[in-house]
């Protein structure tokens, strides 16, 4: 798996409606890449971000809307 080892510099970086749980465990992707979704922990904006091929992104989050992953 690919990651950018500063992700800061990327743009246009949301929160996951599915993160708001209030603890500060949020995940954050910026939209805008053809080819893969940059996906980073919101409490390090420095940090890296794992690079998920934009299929795999929307199967995951396909499950989850679906309620489809083992707890």
């Amino acid at each position: 798996m690919k990651t950018i080892p500063d992700a800061s510099a990327l743009s246009a970086w949301r929160k996951s409606s599915y993160s708001n749980n209030g603890d500060g465990a949020c995940v954050e992707v910026s939209d805008g890449h053809p080819a893969t979704v940059p996906v980073r922990d919101s409490k390090n904006p420095h940090g890296p971000a794992i690079l998920f091929p934009t299929h795999h992104w929307s199967t995951f989050v396909t499950a989850v809307k679906h309620n489809e992953l083992p707890a």
